[in-house]
Formats: C-alpha cells, sequence, structure tokens
C-alpha cells in the first residue's frame, strides 16, 4: 500500500505538472510565434523574399509579416504602455490563433488606413475601454516642431478585444494594421521588423532554426519559442522535478518499510529457515525466497500504483470538482489563475520511469533481509526449540 499510495500520488502530479505546462504553452504560443526571423541591420526588407523562401523548409506551415514597437495608450486619462504589433489579418491567422481568443470583435476588421486598433481583456479592463470607442496611441518617435521634439500621436477606433489567458499579453499587447504601423513609425512600405513562423511540430524548432540559415539569401537573426520564453518553461520544468523527488520519498519510505517487513519476517521464521537447512536447502534457495517475496510486493504494488495514478491522473479534474462542491470550496479562481480546471496530461515517459524506479527500489530493498536470511546458523537458531 505505501508503494501504491506513493505512485499513485507521484504519477498524479507529474500528470497535473504536465498539463500545466501544456497548458501554459499553448496560451503563450497561441499568440507568440514558434520562429522568428529578424535583421541584424534594424528592419527587415524584402519581407516576402524571405518568407517564400523560409516556407520552402517542410517543417514551415505558415509565415507573416509583422512590425512591433513600443507606445503608450491614452484613453480616460489613463496611460498605459504596451507593445505594438502591426499584422496582416489575414496571414496573422494562419501562424497565431488570436481567431479563438477574440471575445468581442474581429482580427478581420483591422483594415489599412481606418487605424483600428486591437487590445487584451486587461488592459482594456484597466482603461474602461470598449469595442467602438476612440483611443490615442502615443509613439516615442518625436517630431521636430518650432516648439521642439513633441511625440507623434494618433488616435485608433477599437475594433475587437481578445483574451489570451496570460497577464503579460493580455495587458500589454495591442494590433494594429501594418500599414497604419509602418506610418505611424514612419517605415517603408517593404520594411517590417520581422517575419514569424508557424511550424507543423513546434517542438522542432531548435532543429528548424538551425537549418533556416542555409535556405534565406538575407542576413538574418533567427529564434525560436524555446529561447523568447525559456524562462516560463524551465520554471515550470525545475517545479515539476523538485515535486517529483520529494514525492519520489514516499516510494523510498515504502522501499525501507519493505527491508523492515521482510527483516522482521526472517526473525520470525528462524526456526523454520534452520529447519530448512537442516533438510538439505542451500543458503541461495533461503536468499531466493525471501527476494521473491519483496519483488511480489513490489510487483503488486507498482502495477497497483499504476492503475491508481492512471484513474486519478485523467480524473482529476472530476475529483477536484466534487472536492470543491463538497466543501464550497474553488481551488482555482478564474479571475485570479486564468484556468478554472485542473489541466492533466499523463505521459507515457514519465509513467515507466515511476514504474521502473519503485520497482528497482522494490528489488533492492529485498538484497539485505535476504541475504540475512541465508547466513543464519540452524544450529543457533534450533538451540532453544
Amino acid at each position: 500500500m505505501g508503494i501504491t499510495l506513493g505512485m499513485t500520488a507521484l504519477i498524479t502530479v507529474m500528470s497535473v505538472m504536465n498539463g500545466f505546462q501544456k497548458e501554459v504553452r499553448s496560451r503563450i504560443l497561441g499568440v507568440a510565434s514558434h520562429v522568428q526571423i529578424v535583421s541584424y541591420q534594424g528592419n527587415l526588407r524584402h519581407w516576402q523574399q524571405t518568407a517564400d523562401e523560409a516556407s520552402k523548409h517542410p517543417q514551415v506551415e505558415a509565415a507573416a509579416p509583422y512590425v512591433s514597437a513600443q507606445g503608450m495608450l491614452s484613453h480616460n486619462q489613463v496611460v498605459q504602455g504596451v507593445v505594438v504589433r502591426g499584422v496582416l489579418p489575414v496571414m496573422e491567422n494562419k501562424v497565431a490563433d488570436f481567431a479563438q481568443t477574440m471575445i468581442n470583435g474581429d482580427l478581420n476588421n483591422l483594415q489599412p488606413g481606418e487605424f483600428g486598433i486591437v487590445i487584451g481583456m486587461e488592459l482594456a479592463r484597466s482603461m474602461g475601454t470598449f469595442v467602438g470607442d476612440k483611443i490615442v496611441l502615443i509613439s516615442p518617435q518625436g517630431q521636430v516642431t518650432p516648439a521642439g521634439i513633441l511625440p507623434r500621436l494618433k488616435q485608433f477606433t477599437v475594433v475587437g478585444i481578445f483574451e489570451v489567458g496570460h497577464y503579460e499579453y493580455d495587458s500589454g499587447l495591442v494590433l494594429i494594421h501594418m500599414f497604419d504601423a509602418q506610418k505611424l513609425y514612419r517605415m517603408e512600405n517593404d520594411d517590417v521588423s520581422g517575419v514569424r513562423l508557424k511550424l507543423n511540430d513546434l517542438f522542432q524548432a531548435p532543429k528548424v532554426v538551425g537549418e533556416l540559415p542555409a535556405m534565406l539569401t538575407t542576413d538574418s537573426y533567427i529564434s525560436d519559442w524555446t529561447k523568447q520564453h525559456a524562462n516560463y518553461f524551465r520554471a515550470i520544468q525545475i517545479e515539476k522535478r523538485m515535486l517529483s523527488l520529494i514525492l519520489a520519498l514516499i516510494i523510498a519510505v515504502a522501499a525501507f518499510n519493505i527491508v523492515s517487513t521482510l527483516v522482521m519476517a526472517v526473525t520470525d521464521k528462524e526456526s523454520d529457515i534452520a529447519i530448512l537447512r537442516t533438510l538439505g536447502a542451500s543458503p541461495r534457495s533461503i536468499m531466493k525466497i525471501f527476494i521473491v517475496q519483496g519483488t511480489f510486493i513490489g510487483v503488486f504494488g507498482t502495477l497497483l500504483g499504476v492503475t491508481g495514478g492512471l484513474l486519478l491522473a485523467y480524473n482529476v479534474g472530476e475529483v477536484v470538482a466534487f472536492i470543491e462542491s463538497l466543501f464550497h470550496v474553488q481551488f482555482l479562481s478564474r479571475e485570479i489563475y486564468y484556468i478554472s480546471t485542473i489541466p492533466t496530461d499523463p505521459q507515457m515517459t514519465d509513467i515507466t520511469t515511476v514504474a521502473v524506479t519503485s520497482f528497482v527500489l522494490s528489488l533492492l530493498a529485498t538484497i539485505y533481509p535476504s541475504y540475512r536470511a541465508s547466513k543464519v546458523n540452524p544450529a543457533e537458531a534450533l538451540r532453544y526449540e
């Protein structure tokens, strides 16, 4: 039971951590890029050529240009610093999931020359902005006037609100049409900040980054999501490893209990062991008896642990919902965590690692008691019988 409970807890926790990692990754990469191409010289010129060349890679599913710059939004006497991303709506929908995150309006409402803007839900809430409102975007690039250098201002109309579920984007990212961004930030019509790529398999991003330079004619810097958001996923991975290590101690305690149990069995059965020895049993056969006993404990504990862990991992959402309704509590408030249910993602590699580790510890735990049983002296054991 100790091995079973330890394995069940470890498999469930690792599955939940995998689920959270998958959820965060999907939310971030829903608006970020799998691969990003920028120029060493600043603005990337002839982006169509770069996008066409990159699209020839078999892993590249879609490509889209973008203009990225800093800005400040002003509305109702509230000023907020933001990252401005100029996009082509049709192409942007192929590399990002804004269409699924829009809660009001549509990304396709961004039309060149109309100066529409799409903002995040947290930003809209903090500034008291709704679809249809006018909002002022302030560019840090000043213009020279007789009165001195003044910032450039442009009034935009809110045409959509999105909610990614990640605070960094919901509160600090705004989208405008790429042509409007080029006008606001005084860029040439063929100049962009870079090209974003979507891959068929996002885990192939580092490999694609290594292969793309040979396919591009422009001198570009290429990065992928594993570098751009490394801190998020590294933090989750470290938490997963630390929790796994702590919970693995439960299995270690269970293995120690096997040692204690078998040692007590050896002490209790010394006379029986001695009789078997006098009947011709070898020390090795006595040792095998207790190894088999401990192995059976490990095997059945491991099987029950894997079964219990899988059942709980796949139904952890229902279990948590039942506990919440029973005690009238809420573990994950959507207003705080953006996730109202506990995600889970059981992976066979984790389950196999836990099962093998548990079985090996159980097997190792049988060595000392079995060795002690094989060394029982029949004469000493039967002296007082």
